[in-house]
């Protein structure tokens, strides 16, 4: 949506505050979608709720194409929304199920990877397709790809092998996922145990219980400011650039390499959290994000030092983003990791929900660039002390 906003608000002479809801409404339904689909992978396992999601935001998206007003574009933004909210943190929550501790921070985010190189694609994918067939097609092509997804989902992606334990699921099953990573490390015969898992524990209250709880509060508070940047900046980045008088060309390119540095940012985010102290690894990225905020605030309008400076800026921010999935992850036992993950994803979708309104109020109130980045460095301090807090009390 923050890519075709520029061409969306032109082409319908909406208002700001209409750009912003319709925003928002995707932004809602990824917060339901998260709080809902952690609970029931917790219950019914990872794989489906994956390949359905996946499903369900590719056929949503295919019909914001179709919106005939922003209504329509209202509603079906909260479908698409609800769809992307379940697959988010339960790609996390399997992912770190199959990686090997040392290593798990680094894979997760490696596989989150995803989010970020299509967010970035996605800008490169419309700075030629707007100018060229509009912005319908950047919807098109984004509901297209997932369901073009969805057979390898249903041919290759395995359920998670510790769910499968803590539900006492058959031998044959386990047996089956355990020989395609292992050939010929099972007989007929074979039983599994996984002695650290305690059934019987709902999720919801193990993410509630004393021993997680104020880890969450810091994880959702945490998430929450983090989110909030992370979609104000990418939602209305190229209207802001755009009312410094760049292009729309420029203005997509300058969100692409925001996006693309998250790339980069998370890997660097996943190999520091192996290597130091999770929580203080993510603590200096975020500081580090502060403080490129400013420095973008204070640029001149240049398009290559901007995308440069964007650049590092979504480094921070996204990587550290990244790496909030894995530091969720590791935190929660297994019988509780979907909930603890997708719950940390649900609160956190209320800072993006708010970062839609924020930045349509910004604009609306005429805020220079400039005020506005230099204000978004608070909440990036925020997540700091708060991710401190966790590793000191937590």
């Amino acid at each position: 949506m923050g890519f075709i906003a520029p061409a969306l608000r032109s082409a319908w002479q909406i208002s700001s505050h209409q750009l912003g809801m319709a925003i928002g409404a995707a932004l809602v339904g990824l917060a339901l979608g998260a709080m809902f689909a952690g609970p029931l992978a917790d219950r019914y396992g990872r794989r489906w709720i994956i390949i359905s999601s996946v499903f369900f935001f590719g056929l949503w998206t295919l019909a914001t194409a179709m919106a005939q007003n922003i209504e329509q574009m209202m509603l079906f933004r909260l479908l698409t929304g609800l769809g992307l909210g379940a697959a988010m943190p339960n790609v996390g929550t399997l992912v770190s199920e199959y990686a090997p501790e040392r290593q798990r921070a680094f894979l997760i985010t490696v596989v989150f990877c995803g989010f970020t190189f299509g967010a970035a694609s996605g800008g490169f994918a419309a700075s030629w397709l707007i100018p060229t067939f509009g912005w319908h097609a950047v919807l098109l092509l984004g509901g297209i790809l997932p369901l073009l997804l969805l057979p390898l989902l249903l041919r290759y992606l395995p359920e998670s092998v510790r769910f499968l334990l803590a539900q006492r699921a058959p031998d044959w099953r386990i047996r089956a996922i355990v020989e395609k990573m292992w050939p010929g490390s099972t007989t007929p015969y074979s039983t599994f145990l996984y002695p650290a898992l305690v059934p019987g524990v709902g999720g919801i209250r193990t993410v509630l219980s004393g021993q997680y709880r104020f880890g969450s509060l810091m994880l959702w508070g945490g998430y929450f400011m983090g989110l909030f940047l992370v979609y104000l900046i990418g939602s209305w980045m190229p209207a802001l650039i755009g009312d410094l008088g760049l292009s729309v060309t420029a203005a997509a390119l300058i969100t692409a390499m925001y996006q693309a540095g998250g790339t980069l940012g998370s890997l660097f985010a996943g190999w520091l959290m192996d290597r130091v102290n999770a929580n203080l690894a993510l603590a200096v990225i975020y500081f580090g994000g502060a403080l490129a905020a400013i420095l973008l605030g204070c640029a001149p309008a240049q398009p290559l030092l901007m995308a440069l400076i964007a650049f590092c800026c979504g480094f921070c921010f996204n990587g550290a983003n990244t790496g909030m999935n894995a530091l969720a992850a590791s935190y929660y036992p297994t019988p509780a990791r979907a909930t603890g993950s997708s719950w940390m994803h649900g609160i956190g979708r209320i800072g993006a929900i708010l970062s839609a309104f924020a930045g349509a109020e910004m604009l609306a109130l005429g805020w220079q660039f400039s005020q506005i980045f230099m204000l978004l460095a608070l909440p990036a301090v925020l997540t700091t002390l708060m991710l401190l807090a966790k590793q000191r009390w937590g």
